[in-house]
């Protein structure tokens, strides 16, 4: 279910090359999941723009944006204390209620925020979780730290090799094994490649453009073996197995 809410800045400050944490107070009841999003609507724009969720803990909501047009320049202006109207627990996020025991989380980019509170729910069911980050540089990496800290084992790839394996998620994939699910976030050319390469099942979250984000506008389809299907309502998760490239 839905809510508008207003949400009161706690802290909203640069953790890397054109990346910002924001992190809000507000009523967060209506979160049910990892991979749900927020729309947030900001001052001067028509069109709200989707976040997806990075942690909830309690009554505060943490998301991980990148700084690339007029939109997300003009969020990273906002202060602690200002107050955004935010349209919560949207989409369907990530489900976690399959049997496995070692799954493998793969995160491009903006799509590695998801998968940080993805990580705690599944080590909170008892799961180890394995982390594969990718970025395109070292100055644009970020949450590497905060993975390692739950216990997680993490791997990073970045395009230029400034750190980690240099090359894209899939340069680590080819190399790891004995994972038995998998839970990706990402562009789509990155979906594409994770689901072609690893042979269990997983989910995919998908990275789209929205218009309204509840599903009206049906500005955000995608193609599956069940019909069409909305990315920001009936997604932005989808299974491996369901999803027609």
């Amino acid at each position: 279910m839905q809510k508008q809410a207003v949400f009161t800045v706690i802290e909203n400050i640069s953790i890397a090359k054109d990346i910002m944490r924001l992190t809000l107070k507000g009523n967060t009841e209506f979160f049910t999941t990892p991979g749900q999003f927020i729309n947030i609507l900001i001052d001067g724009f028509y069109l709200r723009r989707p976040i997806s969720v990075c942690d909830l803990n309690g009554d505060k909501l943490t998301v991980i944006y990148k700084t690339v047009g007029q939109g997300t320049r003009a969020l990273a202006k906002y202060e602690a204390g200002s107050k955004l109207d935010i349209l919560c627990g949207l989409g369907n996020g990530y489900n976690l209620d399959v049997n496995i025991t070692k799954p493998l989380l793969i995160g491009g980019g903006v799509g590695v925020p998801p998968l940080y509170y993805l990580a705690k729910e599944l080590i909170k069911s008892g799961a180890t979780p394995e982390v594969i980050l990718g970025f395109n540089d070292k100055e644009g990496a970020f949450l590497i730290d905060e993975f390692k800290a739950l216990g997680a084992s993490v791997h990073v790839a970045t395009a230029d090799g400034s750190l980690g394996v240099k090359g894209f998620v899939t340069d680590v994939i080819k190399n790891l094994s004995g994972y038995d699910y998998f839970y990706t976030c990402g562009p789509e050319p990155m979906l594409k490649a994770v689901s072609s390469m690893c042979d269990c099942e997983g989910q995919l979250s998908f990275e789209e453009r929205m218009g309204c984000g509840f599903g009206a506008c049906m500005g955000c389809s995608c193609q599956t073996k069940y019909g069409s299907k909305r990315i920001c309502k009936d997604g932005p998760v989808l299974l491996k197995s369901e999803v027609i490239w």
